[in-house]
């Protein structure tokens, strides 16, 4: 993968609330997280990593009083000759390449105007529309607030603790959370919920077919990434190889719910899944990458999941 040095980078997509001192905290679902910031415990792990979502009051509290960011540092960071190499940069870059394609993506397959969500750059804990949420929690969507949510640390932990080290587990990251996004504006989020809500036993299943899609979507992007523009014209990405797409593949394999319930020392139990197995998500990021089109990527179709 090559970026364009000479590209410029949209820190206005971006709410940099890393300084903020963000608040809350807590847990989700009742399981506590713990240690004030990324913890590495395989549980946390399980419940969200990777392509989390939640819905209004989805993590812990209220979230408390709205935060607003300073972008002033990362604006400062991101229009020096290097910025390329710096980490919140970078993912800067990708979220202006991955909305750059939704702009017009949106509109040919749904028949609307995109409308654009900032990401929110955090440290350690946040305050959102959905509830708070610290580290623990991975990166996620919030359809309240209709912002993608990282702490860039987490990139550390996907690394580490979880073996995937490639640069593109984060744009890949990222553009499965803007797949949620997709999913939000164009009402298949909520439809999904009100399924979950007539059916109960049925959620978990629902709930994989959402997070499926999301890695067709991200998938979809992959493939037309190196067409996204900066605002005066130039590629934000030189080239993507195959070895950026196996990265991404990599990192679906080790996110699957099945590998996350091995790492944790349990037994693999189909009825939890959430998200999907390894196989499933690569298999749906591949389905994405290969047609190129988010019409292909209609994992609650009959059969399909």
């Amino acid at each position: 993968m090559e970026l364009n040095e000479n590209a410029e980078i949209d820190t206005s997509q971006i709410d940099d609330r890393r300084s903020s001192g963000g608040g809350g905290g807590g847990g989700i679902g009742g399981l506590p997280i713990g240690g004030g910031g990324l913890t590495g415990i395989i549980v946390t792990v399980l419940l969200a990593v990777v392509g989390g979502y939640f819905g209004i009051n989805g993590l812990s509290g209220d979230g408390g009083e709205p935060q607003s960011g300073d972008n002033t540092r990362l604006r400062q960071e991101c229009a020096q000759p290097d910025k390329v190499k710096k980490l919140e940069c970078r993912n800067t870059l990708y979220v202006n390449a991955i909305q750059d394609y939704w702009v017009d993506a949106y509109p040919q397959h749904f028949g609307e105007a995109y409308k654009p969500a900032k990401t929110v750059f955090f440290a350690q804990r946040v305050r959102t529309g959905c509830g708070a949420a610290d580290s623990g929690v991975g990166p996620f969507y919030c359809p309240a607030d209709d912002q993608v949510y990282i702490d860039l640390t987490f990139y550390k932990q996907l690394a580490d603790q979880l073996g995937a080290p490639g640069e593109f587990a984060q744009p890949y990251v990222l553009a499965h959370e803007y797949g949620h996004h997709i999913q939000d504006i164009s009402g298949t989020e909520s439809e999904m919920r009100r399924a979950q809500q007539r059916d109960p036993d049925q959620a978990n299943k629902l709930s994989v077919k959402l997070e499926l899609q999301a890695d067709c979507y991200a998938g979809a992007w992959a493939k037309n990434a190196t067409g996204a523009d900066d605002r005066s014209g130039r590629k934000l990405f030189k080239s993507i190889t195959e070895q950026d797409i196996q990265e991404g593949l990599d990192t679906a394999a080790k996110i699957g719910d099945d590998t996350l319930q091995q790492r944790g020392g349990g037994t693999i139990n189909p009825a939890e899944f959430t998200h999907g197995t390894s196989a499933q998500r690569q298999q749906w990021f591949q389905t994405g990458f290969q047609s190129g089109s988010p019409k292909s990527c209609d994992t609650f179709a009959t059969g399909a999941v």
